[in-house]
């Protein structure tokens, strides 16, 4: 008889991230209201009670782990080494980006959209900062080390669009195909710049490096 695998105990760590998981598991297809906490144990395969151990505030506080976790995933998406020309490095940011809209379909739709039963101030706040995070980032590959309100205004609009522009691609059934609306937004991108440049000494000039960089 072949002998039976041994039984490891789970680390804190360990179970608070198989939980977070499971959760994030369900909120990425179904809206936080719809979920339960049932729901978050039997999908980890645990029982209630552990699940309360770990979140004693119930499902508000799982909910905002979760959410924090998935905020940091977004984070990393716009975290593109700063080499080569502008456009590629979108590019690519969108990708791994449009990527996590399509695995998270309609929790990204819940978290951008709200009015959820348990949206607070703080699940705001930490998608704002994913916002402030993501502006941040671009701001850094434009290499202007300090950005004027414009500028930094162009690059809040933007991501603002891309936001938009998701949940739309969402709505209409994920069309057009993700590479064609990833490119429709790095154009985007250029077009509000050289709008912003008419206006804005300093981004004019951004402008031309760009253009000279290719």
């Amino acid at each position: 008889m072949p002998a039976a695998p041994a039984y490891r105990r789970l680390s804190v760590e360990e179970r608070r991230s198989q939980l977070l998981d499971a959760a994030l598991g369900l909120f990425a297809h179904r809206a936080p209201e719809e979920v339960s906490l049932d729901d978050v144990a039997e999908a980890a395969g645990v029982s209630r009670p552990l699940v309360y151990r770990y979140f004693p505030g119930g499902k508000q506080q799982l909910y905002e782990a979760a959410l924090r976790s998935a905020a940091e995933e977004l984070r990393k998406c716009f975290d593109e080494p700063l080499d080569g020309p502008l456009a590629p490095r979108l590019a690519r940011a969108l990708d791994r980006y449009l990527a996590f809209v399509d695995e998270h379909d309609t929790g990204f739709s819940a978290l951008l959209q709200g009015g959820s039963v348990v949206e607070t101030s703080r699940t705001t706040a930490i998608v704002d900062g994913v916002r402030r995070a993501a502006a941040e980032h671009i701001l850094r590959h434009l290499a202007v080390g300090d950005p004027g309100l414009r500028l930094r205004m162009t690059v809040r609009m933007w991501i603002t669009a891309v936001e938009a522009a998701s949940l739309i691609w969402l709505d209409e059934g994920k069309q057009p195909p993700v590479e064609e609306l990833r490119d429709w937004l790095v154009d985007q991108f250029v077009a509000v710049l050289s709008v912003t440049a008419t206006r804005d000494p300093q981004t004019a000039a951004l402008a031309e490096r760009l253009l000279a960089d290719g």
